[in-house]
């Protein structure tokens, strides 16, 4: 990676530092200055097509202007951060930002400011960066300047982009601190942003506002459901990718498998939604297991839990338990049919009207039935549903919402997400699991280190539901002849 152009010392220079010490760029010459102002060919874009989602996120202004009547709202987009000295880790645009404009750029800022008339809505406008100024040299000699990290939007382009007027956002900071009146912003993402307004603002009345932004993307459009789709079908080929490199992962590590998958990500979408688990053996049974630095064996179950993220931001979230070697073993068989069954249960329960906890109880009863009949625990069922003792080897809740976050809504009331009641539109995970550690003494030793968890992504339909992820075999015999296909190519 280039460093960045800087002043010289009088050791690296071969013209004096006296020379040039009035000029306008410390260390550069006035005549390198003024040849890097001219001889630019005028790159200005007309006629932009609006961005695929620009009419959902007017609408989606909209209810939230609805919402908060009379109020200025500020949803920034965040900054780029710090990985090590001077590099910095790739930039996500907030979910919240990105939601309501469908733009992605860093220091990005949505306001929307309240009409003077009474019930008259709210003015957007989007406050970015604009094109870097090749008079001042921030074109060329600052780190963020587009000759070191390329071309952005200009303003008017945003404003086509986007279907939002656009405004230069150094100039925002000032705005907001001569502003007047209620105001609401999303915090955690600009500080700058939120040191203006720290006199105006308050953090219960801001996370009112981080609240409702949680809850109104638990009902998807049109198009979101469309972005899911699009990312479960790219981690459906990421899946099948890691399947025709088992035997490369079998010399090398999980690295191989996390690599080939991120390939998938990067090639068709903008990312990977989420830190892939590539657990091999043992290591299944850890729930968040990211490392993927240990063996692939032959004989053991591979548990991936992967999904890409779409490049307007919404990620498939999938796992699938897969033999090594393409076949089961009686033991792993049996295990992964229980999950099989819990998840088949509990995909049967996700429908409009059905409590969201319905499909959780439902696949943990399956489980809790299973470890009763295999003698791990002491039933009657409803005994060990009651005191919760399959949670032992079930660890987790058997599924989240989805969507441009990984466990989407997070912030939501209880009543209105846990408690609450699914509708068409919602978009949720089914992925009970059984995780017998290497470590547990109180199973069979045939158990130990056998982790299994099945994953897809469900959507809440007018009449029941549809798995978004059903081109990925689920059942043990499908899966073993699905590899074999795979392996074959």
């Amino acid at each position: 990676m280039s460093e960045e152009l800087s002043p010289e010392t009088p050791e690296e220079s071969e013209e004096p530092i006296k020379q040039r010490k009035n000029g306008l760029y410390p260390g550069v010459s006035d005549e390198l200055a003024e040849n890097m102002k001219t001889g630019w060919a005028d790159t200005e874009l007309h006629g932009l097509e609006p961005i695929a989602q620009a009419r959902h996120t007017a609408d989606r202004r909209a209810a939230l202007s609805a919402r908060f009547p009379g109020e200025r709202l500020v949803i920034p987009a965040g900054n780029l951060k710090v990985r090590s000295n001077d590099t910095e880790y790739a930039f996500r645009a907030s979910t919240e930002y990105a939601y309501l404009t469908g733009d992605q750029s860093q220091d990005g800022v949505l306001v929307l400011e309240p009409r003077p008339e009474a019930d008259g809505g709210h003015d957007a406008t989007v406050y970015l960066l604009p094109r870097s100024n090749r008079e001042n040299g921030e074109f060329w000699l600052d780190g963020q300047g587009e000759l070191w990290v390329g071309r952005r939007h200009s303003l008017a382009e945003a404003e086509q982009a986007l279907g939002i007027p656009a405004k230069d956002v150094r100039e925002l900071t000032a705005a907001l601190k001569e502003a007047t009146g209620p105001v609401r912003c999303v915090r955690g993402h600009d500080a700058a942003i939120e040191a203006a307004l720290t006199d105006k603002v308050t953090a219960e009345r801001d996370e009112e506002l981080r609240v409702h932004l949680s809850e109104a993307r638990a009902v998807k459009d049109d198009f979101e459901i469309g972005e899911l789709q699009k990312a479960v079908d790219s981690t459906v080929r990421g899946f099948e990718d890691v399947v025709k490199i088992l035997d490369k992962a079998e010399a090398t590590s999980e690295r191989y498998i996390e690599g080939t998958f991120f390939l998938r990500a990067r090639v068709e979408g903008n990312d990977i939604g989420y830190g892939s688990i590539c657990a091999a053996g043992p290591h299944a049974t850890t729930l968040h297991w990211v490392r993927n630095d240990g063996d692939v064996r032959s004989g053991d179950l591979l548990l991936l839990d992967a999904g890409v993220e779409t490049h307007t931001l919404y990620t498939a979230d999938i796992t699938r338990t897969l033999p090594v070697n393409g076949t089961f073993t009686d033991l792993q068989r049996t295990i992964y049919d229980a999950v099989y069954e819990a998840q088949e249960a509990g995909i049967a329960a996700v429908r409009p009207g059905a409590k969201y906890r319905d499909f959780h109880d439902a696949s943990q009863r399956v489980l809790a039935e299973k470890l009763v009949e295999w003698g791990l625990v002491e039933g009657p069922v409803e005994k060990v549903l009651e005191l919760g003792l399959q949670r032992r080897w079930t660890l987790h809740g058997t599924g989240h919402m989805l969507g441009m976050d990984v466990h989407d809504c997070a912030v939501a009331r209880r009543e209105a997400y846990a408690d609450g009641t699914l509708e068409p539109g919602m978009c949720l995970t089914v992925e009970p699991g059984l995780y017998f550690q290497a470590d547990d003494l109180t199973v069979p030793e045939e158990y130990r280190g056998i982790g299994v968890r099945i994953e897809d992504d469900i959507l809440v339909t007018e009449d029941g539901n549809r798995n978004l992820s059903a081109g990925l075999p689920r059942r043990s015999d499908e899966v073993e002849a699905w590899m074999a296909r795979v392996k074959q190519g």
